[in-house]
């Protein structure tokens, strides 16, 4: 799938270093690296005409499998051996999605996508494909900077789009941008209009696209990523190349044997163990997540908290504040959301396990449970409910007969009444890929108008509004859309707008939320809310919660509590260090990794996490912020400048770079680092900020003013900006200039005190004692505990 650029910190996790251009966010290096979501991938080269069931291999070809991998493998009996018992179930495998989801080049399937040769435009280049003796080959700008032309050796998917995997050193594979949909026999670029250069993390040569990181886990069984810091190399191998049998299943080589000898006797199979509900919506969404690694080695019946940091809504837009998925996030972390999956449906009650299709076309789907005859489901007449017409129904909202046999989807024109047109929209990723949302949301037009949250009437009518679309939906549903998902998302989205009172909202939901999933999220965004009154101690109470999910994002939040020392947080703490779940003990772990003992359970489960994700640059950050918290500044710099080779075009990293260089008052060698990122990036509002802290650090007061009037122009709401413009032009005797960049701050960073406080500092000296009176009160409504501005209310003796 196609990244999303990257978001800046916000301002709500950043923490004040040793100096102004320390500001920043070692406390927002969320737990997740969460970098799974991307559609590149690369592996081994197994014999050629290999079948389903390619078995053990690792790359590149001629390093042996690993002993421990051959322990692990020799559990494993490929797919190939389960045809025999299985042959309807195998034979749906075999041409689905999860059984072609990754194969060597085969000319029956490939050739016609690179034979003849043709040449497609993107942006500024262009890309050429051609079939040369008998291997497929592109063209493309390189590491270089110039065309290289690559011989491609695996594919990714199969249908809407197919994506190459082509060999790089270190025991890489590589994904191409370019990328072939059969429906039209075209070449596209899976950016789109988007421009990668050579070095960005996101380019095909890049990090990013790596195979062994980003795409093998999903793409194959039971994988093994086997990543050698030291030497920057992988030595990558699964038990079986695409998604197989044993990817869901477990391990079935015991079961196999067993078969073999006592299958006819009748007795029951002692080798195979039922999988719970749950374990099976977990097994689904280890590939169906955005999610971070814990550990970079799940399988069947796992718990998926004990390996994985869910991607949630949070105060990024990667969900939209009312849980309709924005970004490529996939299906799981949208349906744990759902009160579908809150009353007990899995992924198997809609999907053929076998297949992955749905068991049945259209509303037949739904209305096997919404006719009435279940308890958790309330009677829908499709009809009367949409209020368009259904397809396969009479004006009753009925079923009419229909051959389910003979029916053709292709042949069918949507009417507008099928429940998922409304309840799970479609998005479309990688320019080719429609996906349904599977949150199972209620479109409301309301939320369109107040936040630009998406809904489903104007996805469709695009030649209407969202007023239009508001009064429809009341006159229809009248007060009943008034319903609690609103004030949900209302709350949420104004909280991720950082309003001062929306804490408060988030505080009285989480009161009342049931579904565990919206707990975690609106305990996450209670972050920015922490020093507030009764938010310690409701995060206190998360902590106890009874779902893993909910117990993780509040020890993730404390750390904030820990840090200021706030009572009873460090004992809170330290007792889930031993936590049931891995996530929460992971979780407390990095918020206590300032005092943790690193040999301990907790510490050497922290440990292996960073380790799993040492081969990417955020991983390589999060180690430098456990150094950096442990104060081991060597260490910390040694991480970074690694991350900023890896990914020269990162603010982020670059950002984190300067604070260290910074603390070791290395300052020239920090502007250097600035000023090299804003010729790479001129337009990024976060460098010219940075860069204009770093100046004013140096004395240079002049330039620091023009560097953050430049990033003000970039985003004229970055609040953190107006402030420290508004500090240096007090500094320079401009105070009229002064108060009305702070008032500007104060407008767009509503729960930023520091700013009105400035604000109050400036009136004072200048003899504007009610002005500043009514400023400093200003800085109290937002953070009552404010000393100083206190005794600047004190000295004006108000």
């Amino acid at each position: 799938m196609v990244r999303s650029r990257r978001k800046l910190p916000s301002p709500a996790k950043q923490r004040t270093g040793r100096s102004r251009t320390a500001q920043l966010v070692w406390a927002g290096l969320v737990l997740g690296v969460i970098l799974a979501g991307i559609v590149f991938l690369r592996h081994i080269l197994p014999p050629s005409g290999s079948r389903p069931g390619d078995r053990a291999t690792a790359l590149p070809v001629e390093n042996p499998l690993r002993p421990d991998d051959q322990a692990v493998f020799a559990q494993y009996g490929g797919s190939e051996s389960c045809r025999q018992c299985h042959s309807e179930a195998f034979e749906d495998w075999k041409t689905s999605h999860h059984g072609l989801a990754e194969r060597n080049i085969k000319p029956e399937l490939d050739q016609r996508a690179f034979d003849p040769t043709r040449s497609f435009g993107h942006g500024v280049d262009a890309t050429v494909v051609q079939w040369a003796t008998n291997q497929p080959q592109v063209t493309s700008v390189g590491l270089s900077g110039q065309p290289e032309t690559i011989p491609v050796s695996r594919v990714i998917g199969h249908d809407p789009l197919r994506q190459f995997l082509v060999p790089f050193p270190g025991g890489r594979l590589q994904t191409l941008e370019a990328s072939f949909d059969p429906r039209s026999n075209a070449w596209f670029n899976v950016y789109g209009t988007e421009e990668r250069r050579p070095g960005e993390w996101g380019h095909w040569t890049g990090r990013g696209m790596n195979w062994n990181f980003m795409c093998a886990n999903c793409h194959n069984t039971r994988l093994r990523r086997n990543y050698d810091e030291q030497t920057d190399t992988y030595h990558t191998a699964m038990a079986e190349m695409s998604v197989g049998c044993e990817a869901c299943h477990g391990p079935l080589r015991a079961h196999n044997q067993w078969q073999q000898e006592f299958g006819k006797s009748g007795r029951k199979d002692p080798t195979l163990t039922k999988l719970s509900k749950a374990q099976v919506v977990d097994y689904c969404g280890f590939c169906h997540a955005r999610r971070g690694d814990l550990t970079g080695d799940f399988k069947p019946g796992d718990p998926f908290l004990d390996h994985f940091r869910l991607t949630m809504v949070d105060d990024t837009d990667t969900y939209y504040p009312d849980g309709q998925v924005r970004d490529e996030d996939y299906e799981y972390a949208a349906f744990l959301g759902s009160r579908m999956h809150f009353r007990g449906v899995t992924c198997l009650d809609c999907h053929n396990p076998h297949t992955a299709k749905t068991m049945l076309p259209g509303n037949w789907l739904c209305m096997r449970c919404h006719n009435g005859s279940y308890t958790n489901a309330p009677a829908i007449n499709p009809v009367a409910h949409s209020h368009h017409q259904v397809f396969g129904c009479d004006t009753n909202g009925q079923p009419v007969n229909l051959d389910l046999a003979a029916y053709n989807p292709k042949e069918i024109k949507e009417t507008g009444g099928e429940c998922v047109n409304c309840h799970m929209p479609q998005t479309v990723y990688m320019q080719r890929h429609w996906r349904h949302d599977h949150g199972f949301t209620i479109p409301d037009p309301l939320l369109t108008k107040q936040f630009g949250i998406p809904n489903a009437c104007n996805r469709c009518h695009q030649d209407k509004d969202a007023s239009w679309a508001l009064a429809a939906a009341e006159k229809w549903y009248g007060s009943r859309m008034d319903r609690p998902t609103r004030a949900r998302a209302q709350s949420v989205a104004r909280a991720r707008n950082g309003e001062p009172d929306a804490g408060e909202a988030v505080l009285r939901l989480l009161d009342r939320e049931e579904i565990p999933y919206w707990r975690a999220v609106l305990t996450e965004l209670l972050e920015a809310s922490v020093s507030k009154s009764g938010v310690t101690q409701a995060l206190l109470r998360g902590l106890e919660d009874t779902n893993a999910l909910v117990r993780g994002s509040a020890a993730r939040v404390l750390e904030t509590a820990f840090s200021s020392g706030a009572p009873g947080v460090d004992t809170a703490l330290r007792r889930h260090l031993t936590d049931p779940s891995r996530n929460v003990r992971v979780a407390a772990a990095w918020s206590l990794r300032s005092v943790l003992d690193l040999q301990s359970g907790a510490g050497q489960e922290l440990l292996h996490y960073l380790n799993a994700n040492a081969d990417q640059p955020a991983g390589q950050m999060q180690k430098s912020a456990l150094c950096y918290a442990r104060n081991d500044l060597p260490g910390a710099l040694l991480h970074l400048q690694k991350a900023l080779a890896w990914d020269a075009y990162s603010t982020p990293i670059r950002v984190q770079l300067v604070t260290v260089l910074s603390t070791l008052n290395r300052t020239q060698e920090a502007l250097d680092i600035l000023k090299e990122g804003c010729r790479l990036a001129p337009q990024d509002p976060e460098l010219h900020y940075q860069l204009g802290l770093a100046l004013n650090d140096t004395g240079n007061l002049g330039e620091a003013v023009r560097e953050l009037e430049k990033a003000l122009q970039l985003d004229s709401r970055l609040g953190r900006a107006w402030y420290n413009l508004g500090l240096a032009q007090s500094a320079l005797g401009k105070s009229e200039e002064a108060l009305q960049s702070l008032l500007r701050g104060e407008s767009v960073a509503l729960t930023d005190a520091r700013i009105p406080y400035a604000r109050a500092t400036i009136l004072a000296r200048q003899g504007r004692s009610g002005e500043a009176a009514a400023a400093a009160r200003r800085a109290l409504e937002i953070q009552p505990a404010y000393p100083e501005a206190q005794q600047l209310l004190k000295a004006l003796g108000r």
